[in-house]
């Protein structure tokens, strides 16, 4: 409701601004009428046709001064009111985003014709970023592996994602297959950005993707090239293993589904949707880095590879993982670190960071979990 008075007094603010504006553009004779009047004068020469400034002209174009004067003040009036209210809209968001109570529909959700028009707008807004944004993007590919294996993982295809998904599951499969093609082999050079999103394209029925699941607004449901996010969980984990640093990432908002054999960490993978929900990574060492896909039987395979051999390498734990439920609803957290080991001297620890602090809501009853009053509790 909120949304749509701010929505409202945007649309007045517009139109009280735009009459204003129609008034001193439609008769500006009026106005000059008014002005040679005021200084004394008795008509004046417009676009090379006299105007007769006296009588009723001149009344007329007092009127239309006046007028749109209050019309412009009226419309100012009102952009300040929709200001304050956008101010205060803007706030309860921001508290509301950082807390677990329910909230509202965004705007675009309220109907189709506004969410598509917000999808197209922040891709729009993410094409002018590729090319302004002066970043230089990994684009080379090539079959010649480089020399060294940094990390390998394999990522089961079919896995029971709650009922009556299996066609969906077989989907993501092709889904899979075509989006990988277009980054296995690609080369990261010093310098260069891997992107997931440039790299693969808009998924659409035209380049043969199917509706698979994806997970968009606390819900799974079908959608075109649904499950390509397996690719950037998988390339996740691989870059975190390496001293590639990631800049863009997003993890979804909401765990669906209990662990059905889960290997990783919950909260370490890495969710896209074209354009503008990116994975990205930088390459600043002097090194240069390929990401190779392939599939097997029953999963889909991924390495990391590098021209010259590193003399450390990454290990990397879940810690604090817990459960909770909160005003009746259930979270999952934990934090995810990360050791540095030097390979040739026993395997010694330099340095520990922490690389991912997660916390999400739960759509389904965990077997077991912890009962917490208060939100502000989670973060110790």
């Amino acid at each position: 409701m909120k949304a749509f008075k701010i929505l409202l007094i945007s649309y007045a603010t517009f139109l009280f601004l735009l009459l204003g504006l129609f008034c001193w553009l439609i008769a500006p004779e009026y106005f000059a009428c008014e002005k040679t009047m005021f200084e004394g004068e008795q008509g004046l020469t417009i676009f090379g046709d006299q105007v007769d400034c006296s009588g009723e002209n001149q009344d007329v174009g007092e009127a239309m001064f006046q007028v749109s004067l209050l019309v412009l003040t009226v419309g100012f009036l009102i952009l300040i009111i929709g200001w304050y209210f956008y101010s205060k809209a803007k706030k309860k968001l921001l508290i509301s985003k950082s807390s677990p109570a329910k909230q509202r529909k965004l705007l675009s959700q309220r109907h189709p014709c506004l969410y598509f028009l917000a999808i197209w707008t922040r891709r729009l807004k993410r094409r002018l970023e590729w090319t302004f944004d002066g970043k230089k993007y990994a684009k080379t590919k090539t079959e010649d592996k480089l020399q060294f294996r940094i990390k390998k993982h394999q990522s089961v295809l079919l896995k029971k994602l709650g009922e009556n998904n299996e066609q969906l599951q077989l989907n993501k499969i092709t889904n899979l297959k075509i989006a990988a093609a277009q980054i296995n082999g690609i080369v990261i050079k010093p310098g260069e950005t891997f992107s997931f999103c440039k790299l693969v394209g808009l998924p659409t029925k035209s380049k043969g993707y199917l509706p698979g699941m994806e997970l968009s607004f606390g819900e799974a449901k079908a959608g075109i090239g649904g499950g390509i996010c397996q690719i950037s969980n998988l390339i996740h984990w691989l870059v975190i293993h390496s001293p590639l640093t990631v800049t863009e990432r997003r993890h979804h908002s909401f765990d669906p589904f209990p662990d059905d054999g889960r290997v990783l960490p919950f909260g370490s993978g890495a969710t896209v949707f074209y354009n503008y929900i990116d994975y990205q990574f930088i390459n600043n060492t002097e090194h240069i880095f390929q990401i190779n896909l392939w599939f097997s039987d029953k999963c889909l395979e991924g390495e990391l590879r590098i021209n010259s051999e590193l003399n450390y390498a990454y290990h990397v734990v879940e810690k604090d993982h817990r459960f909770l439920k909160i005003d009746g609803q259930f979270y999952r957290k934990n934090e995810i670190w990360r050791d540095k080991l030097m390979k040739f001297e026993g395997g010694k620890i330099v340095e520990t960071e922490l690389i991912m602090k997660n916390f999400a809501r739960v759509t389904y009853e965990p077997e077991s979990y912890e009962e917490m009053e208060d939100y502000e509790k989670t973060s110790h």
